[in-house]
Parts: structure tokens; C-alpha cells; sequence
């Protein structure tokens, strides 16, 4: 691998195929310098939900990896877990996938004088070779250069009654 790879990169190079030949998806993977160690924090997820099992068995296979390719360097804490309720939007096929639901995005740089904005997913396309993300925020229609894009998360509302939550999965 060239020498300007990332542990992440390469620790997901190692990885996805595992998780994806369990029937799962890599849906984000976190590796970050500590004060004395790493922490390798790997969220996965199904159609239908990961079970406690698969986020085990997931570690367990990881964990091999990483030990026998040294990755990264020195001791580790490794979590495997699911992305929650209010799961990342990271990659493109995930702005493909959630188009209608609502989500939350913090741009870096402001859009209108905002860099935080909450509201439906509307669309995803490549316009004049830009990745394009529309959100319809209170009636209002934003476009927002994907490169743009800080953090992106589904949100859900929990409603009063029953705490039912609202939100496309």
C-alpha cells in the first residue's frame, strides 16, 4: 500500500471484506490516537438491524486481523457496534439510500449565513461534476455541495405517545 495510507484506510481495506462476506455492511470506521493507545471503533449494520451476535463475531474476526497485520501499532481498544438510530451518512450509496428521511448536516463552511440545517433528505445527484445533497429544511430548499458536508446523521423525532420513533430505515 503507498505510503501516504491512513491506518483507517488500510484497516478498513483489511476489514470490509470480512464484514461483508457476514451478509453486513461497513457503515463507518473511527481510528483514533488516544493518550496510550488506539481506539478502533467499527460500526456495522443489516437490512433488518446487526444483532449483538454479529457485532461479536465481527470483533472476534477483526480483532485476528488487526493483531496479525499490526494494525495500527501498539495496543488498541477495538468496539464493534451498530450505528444507532441516529446513524451516520458517510458514504454516497447512504445519501441514495435515505433519500426522504430526515437528517441532520453541519457544513464547514456557512450556507446563507447557517452551518447547521435539519430537515428532509430530498435528493443526491452529481451536477456539473459536483455531488450534490438537497434538503428541504421548513419549506425551504437547500443545496449543499457534498465536499461541503461535515457531519451528516439521520435524525429522529421520538413523538409524545408511545415514544414511537419517526424515520425511514
Amino acid at each position: 500500500m503507498p505510503e501516504t495510507t491512513t491506518y483507517r484506510e488500510r484497516i478498513i481495506a483489511l476489514i470490509e471484506p470480512v464484514i461483508e462476506s457476514e451478509g453486513l455492511e461497513l457503515v463507518e470506521l473511527e481510528c483514533l490516537r488516544m493518550k496510550t493507545r488506539w481506539l478502533v471503533r467499527i460500526y456495522i449494520d443489516r437490512e433488518g438491524g446487526a444483532t449483538l451476535e454479529d457485532c461479536t463475531a465481527i470483533s472476534h474476526q477483526a480483532g485476528d486481523l488487526l493483531n496479525v497485520h499490526d494494525l495500527p501499532p501498539g495496543p488498541y481498544t477495538l468496539e464493534v457496534s451498530t450505528p444507532g438510530l441516529d446513524r451516520p451518512l458517510t458514504r454516497d450509496k447512504d445519501f441514495e439510500k435515505y433519500r426522504g428521511a430526515r437528517v441532520r448536516i453541519r457544513t464547514r463552511e456557512p450556507i446563507d449565513g447557517s452551518r447547521n440545517f435539519l430537515g428532509a433528505l430530498v435528493d443526491y445527484a452529481m451536477e456539473e461534476g459536483r455531488r450534490i445533497v438537497t434538503v428541504d429544511v421548513d419549506g425551504r430548499t437547500v443545496r449543499i455541495d457534498r465536499d461541503n458536508i461535515q457531519k451528516a446523521n439521520l435524525e429522529y423525532e421520538l413523538s409524545g405517545k408511545g415514544q414511537k420513533a419517526k424515520g425511514k430505515r
